[in-house]
């Protein structure tokens, strides 16, 4: 184990109040597309921005400006989306980062073209089934989270160096150098940061170098202060200089093996950090997958998102397939949830079912996402009644109407992080880009002197079958992507030209998350910011689906549950950002108005 000490501390005094947790209202100059904040406070957010030139939404300020300046200066859509991508790793680095992974949609202008990059952590080429497992039994999942075994060779540096030399103009370096100056001279510390923090103070004082860093001098990180993260400044400075080669054959990759390996954690707390067993070989034979999306027709219109070994895009998809026959438009606020919540059921029961890493399981995604299966699943639905979790899955190869059959298995458990951002540029290029560590905090563990956490995306696996009669297509496997419920997702037209393009963090909540906000923008006519705004429920093959409280308070619930409904209440779900392209060529961006303290959309130059 390697200490540090004398360390300068990471939070300079900037303030001496501390300011509320939540998003500042916005200033004059944020409605417009975003600006700095007052002096000791976060920057402003906004929702919605409208304009020319290009839009960039995210769930934080500084990293959605990375993004607008990477435009201003003659960038297009992905050379942004990296920028933004790598600021995240500063002001959202307990949900993104370069210890992570995701999923990347790109729609091409010039060809009208949509394609994808699998970013996805993989296990170690030593892995097998057992590997959450103990004397046969699986590891408590709170102990398997802080741990070496939880984390999969990160995908997110590859994604960033193929997508710039498949589609960016930039090189990489350029477009690291906002989120650099970031680190080095620091951000201001706003309520959700605050918050997250204290979330997970205790796994983090396991760890030396996260308590250092993340909890400087011992204590929580002051909203209004400023929060600098020099190592990280100094880690991307190296990425880009040298390359992502730095990383996966170079000194930062050897500090992440033996961090993996050797979990460094603080004497005398308790704390059996397990390790793990990634090699100098997983990290070289690391490699993304370039494939092609998702596609889904709906109200003549053309979904794309990812394809596995992502659930997202085939979820979406057969939830969206189940409900074409439906006329959502003109529902009532009853029978709208009502269809949309059996919908997600169905598609969960599917996804848990037929959805794993391709390289290793048999996945019928044509056949998921066929309109003759969606028939043969949405005449389950009944309007006045309501089917029993967990659902049984069909079988997409030979579909049958109302089949009913088969054996069940519960929806197994996934992490709630992640984080979203969205950008479109000037030619009418999109990105759609989900990424993460997974759980907050991810494992816990910071390498040393790298100023980044690990992530725990192992623990999307399986740790033993949900249902040992039933085959589970997400247990561990040598070189295995985990399941994900990611779904970064570009609509076009029947030109093949942009529509909308969103997603979500949430873990398998992103599901729900990008259909409820698809079915509100696309069917229920909200505008785009309203759309994300609502409500949402979230049914993911459970007995009770969760509400948050705008639903669990209201008639709507009461009435659902007369017909049968189970619901929980959710305090927040998903935080979705996107971008819409209007007729006359200008960009909407749009983001949350409160979940996770409000999101921040931009635009180069606003145009109301």
């Amino acid at each position: 184990m390697r200490h540090r000490v004398g360390r300068k501390l990471t939070v300079v005094a900037v303030a001496a109040v501390v300011v509320s947790s939540g998003a500042a209202a916005p200033s004059p100059a944020a409605t417009q597309g975003g600006g700095p904040g007052l002096p000791g406070l976060p920057p402003a957010k906004t929702p919605v921005a409208v304009g020319h030139g290009g839009a960039v939404s995210s769930v934080d300020a500084d990293a959605s400006a990375a993004g607008i300046e990477v435009l201003r200066k003659g960038g297009n859509a992905v050379d942004a989306a990296v920028a933004t991508a790598a600021a995240l790793g500063v002001t959202e680095p307990y949900s993104a980062g370069i210890g992570g992974g995701g999923y990347f949609v790109h729609y091409d202008a010039r060809s009208r073209t949509v394609r994808t990059i699998d970013g996805r952590e993989t296990a170690p080429l030593t892995a097998d089934s057992g590997l959450f497992l103990e004397n046969g039994a699986p590891i408590p999942f709170a102990e398997a989270v802080s741990s070496g075994l939880a984390v999969g060779t990160p995908g997110t540096p590859a994604t960033w160096q193929q997508a710039l030399d498949l589609w960016g103009t930039r090189s990489l370096r350029t477009v690291l150098e906002p989120a650099e100056k970031l680190a080095r001279d620091g951000f201001t510390v706003d309520g959700t940061f605050r918050d997250q923090t204290a979330a997970n103070e205790t796994r983090f004082r396991h760890f030396p170098d996260t308590a250092e860093l993340f909890l400087p001098g011992g204590e929580l990180p002051v909203v209004g202060t400023t929060f600098k993260n020099p190592d990280l400044a100094r880690t991307y400075a190296e990425l880009g200089r040298k390359g992502v080669d730095a990383l996966y054959r170079g000194a930062i990759g050897r500090d992440i093996v033996n961090t993996v390996n050797e979990p460094p954690v603080n004497p005398g707390s308790g704390w059996n950090a397990r390790p793990g067993e990634l090699s100098a070989r997983d990290l070289t034979a690391y490699r993304t997958k370039l494939q092609a999306p998702t596609r889904t027709s709906y109200r003549g219109l053309d979904v794309y998102s990812m394809a596995p070994s992502s659930s997202g895009g085939t979820t979406v998809g057969e939830a969206l397939n189940i409900l074409e026959r439906t006329d959502l438009s003109r529902a009532d606020g009853t029978r709208y949830l009502h269809r949309l919540i059996e919908a997600s059921r169905i598609a969960f029961a599917d996804r848990g079912r037929w959805l794993g890493d391709p390289a290793f399981e048999d996945v019928p995604t044509k056949e998921l996402l066929s309109q003759r299966y969606a028939d043969s699943r949405e005449c389950l639905i009944q309007d006045d009644a309501v089917l029993t979790s967990p659902l049984a899955p069909g079988d997409p190869r030979r579909p049958k109407a109302c089949a009913a059959g088969g054996t069940a298995a519960p929806t197994t458990y996934e992490g709630e992080s992640t984080t979203h951002l969205t950008t479109a540029d000037r030619w009418g290029n999109v990105v759609s880009y989900t990424l993460t560590i997974e759980q907050t905090g991810g494992s816990g563990i910071t390498v040393p002197d790298r100023g980044f956490l690990l992530n725990n995306e192992l623990t999307d696996f399986s740790f033993a079958p949900a249902n040992p009669a039933v085959h589970d297509p997400n247990l561990p496997g040598p070189g295995k992507r985990p399941r994900s419920s990611m779904a970064p997702t570009i609509v076009l037209d029947r030109h093949d030209r942009p529509v909308v393009a969103l997603g979500s963090p949430g873990g398998s909540t992103i599901i729900t998350t990008v259909l409820q906000t698809l079915t509100g923008f696309l069917d229920r006519g909200l505008p785009l910011v309203d759309a994300i705004a609502a409500p949402r429920a979230s049914q993911r093959n459970t007995v009770r689906t969760d509400l948050e409280p705008g639903l669990y308070d209201s008639a709507t619930r009461q009435k659902l549950e007369a017909i049968g409904h189970s619901f929980q209440a959710n305090p927040e779900i998903g935080a979705t950002t996107a971008v819409e392209r209007l007729p006359d060529g200008r960009w909407v961006a749009a983001a949350e108005r409160t979940r996770r303290g409000g999101g921040s959309a931009m635009v180069v130059r606003p145009a109301g």
